[in-house]
């Protein structure tokens, strides 16, 4: 079993930035791929972004390219999302996820989904 445990979310301004944190209660964290999803009210879940298990490899959603970047630091047991340039649309639950396949495949492929998923963390972008 994987705990995730995600911080960093807020009321953030429009045009601001924000950085998301989720720290992985697991032995083995350069196993798993990493990554993030999001929920806006009334919406589905949406992938966002994803990281391979070394760090060597990112994938984003189409509907985050060139704002959104996901990190981590394996000696922290911790997966980073940096967001810059809020928008309103950006209001969202989001969810850290942790999947045993390092390759992020169940994190980039529409039909798949990780295995493991933290409680998710506010997001409120006010204009």
């Amino acid at each position: 079993q994987v705990q995730l445990i995600e911080s960093g979310g807020g009321l953030v301004q429009a045009g601001g930035s924000l950085r998301l944190s989720c720290v992985a209660c697991v032995g083995t964290f350069p196993t798993y791929a990493m990554g993030w999803y999001r929920q806006a009210p009334g919406k589905e879940r949406e992938f966002v972004a994803a990281i391979t298990g070394s760090g060597t490899h990112t994938y984003y959603g189409d509907s985050v390219k060139g704002r959104f970047i996901v990190s981590r630091d394996n000696a922290k047991n911790t997966v980073y999302l940096q967001i810059a340039r809020l928008e309103a649309g950006d209001t969202a639950v989001y969810y850290c996820a942790a999947d045993p396949d390092a390759s992020a495949y169940h994190f980039y492929r529409s039909d798949l989904r990780p295995d493991y998923w933290g409680q998710g963390t506010q997001v409120t972008v006010s204009s």
